[in-house]
């Protein structure tokens, strides 16, 4: 008889305590909204190297070594400042031959390398500070790359449009499901404002053809992420 009474109690306890739970976690609709937006670079990056094929390691060093100073001083006397330019990568490395009577492969010379990043905040100069590179003996352009520096603050509008659009999306479910949306609960933005395509691939321009550069425009997106409270309709 004692085990109804106490199967009771529990009951009536968790009868109390169910409005107290749903208090404290309101219904909600949560959804994301997303805007984008186009914005023209104003920083361009460049990847440009110089390699050198000798017999020895050391007139191969010597060589490149020469050869990257005039491309050094090539930037330099192109208004780049130092800053702006540093080493990404040198190396030294054997080149193998092949002896067809005994299979093995001898090291018949040294290939050395150094490459510079070069970075232009004027994307205007992106194409003659190509042709000066490759006129200081640059032998191996690499990639070019574009980037809005101030992205976040130019999304300010978009934050605006993503929220309206987080909004509409959430009316349309309110409707759907016949609640109203109320106050919202929380707003948050989904990861950070970054480039749909950021980005660009440069033909490696060898001969001494003017190099033709498009910066274009980037897009740019931002999404938030916002749960409104919502109530039964009146």
């Amino acid at each position: 008889m004692k085990k109804p009474a106490v199967l009771a109690a529990v009951l009536a306890i968790a009868s109390l305590t169910a409005p107290a739970f749903a208090d404290d976690f309101p219904s909600a609709i949560s959804v994301s909204g997303e805007a984008t937006m186009s914005a023209a670079p104003d920083l361009a990056q460049i990847d440009a190297g110089v390699a050198s094929d000798a017999k020895t390691a050391k007139e191969a060093s010597d060589t490149n070594n020469a050869a990257m100073g005039k491309v050094l001083a090539a930037l330099k006397g192109a208004g780049i400042a130092e800053k702006d330019y540093q080493t990404s990568r040198l190396s030294l490395q054997p080149q193998y031959g092949q002896n067809k009577s005994t299979g093995a492969s001898p090291v018949v010379g040294f290939r050395a390398s150094n490459r510079v990043t070069v970075k232009l905040r004027d994307v205007t100069k992106v194409a003659a500070i190509i042709d000066t590179l490759v006129g200081a003996g640059a032998n191996d352009i690499g990639n070019i790359s574009f980037e809005v520096t101030q992205a976040s603050k130019l999304l300010d509008d978009a934050r605006v449009q993503a929220v309206a659009d987080a909004r509409r999306k959430a009316e349309i479910y309110a409707k759907a499901t016949g609640v109203t949306l109320g106050a919202p609960l929380s707003v948050s933005e989904g990861g950070g404002p970054m480039p749909l395509f950021k980005g660009r691939m440069a033909a490696e321009p060898m001969a001494r053809a003017p190099a033709a550069v498009a910066p274009g425009e980037e897009t740019l997106s931002v999404t938030v992420n916002v749960s409104w409270a919502i109530k039964a309709k009146e």
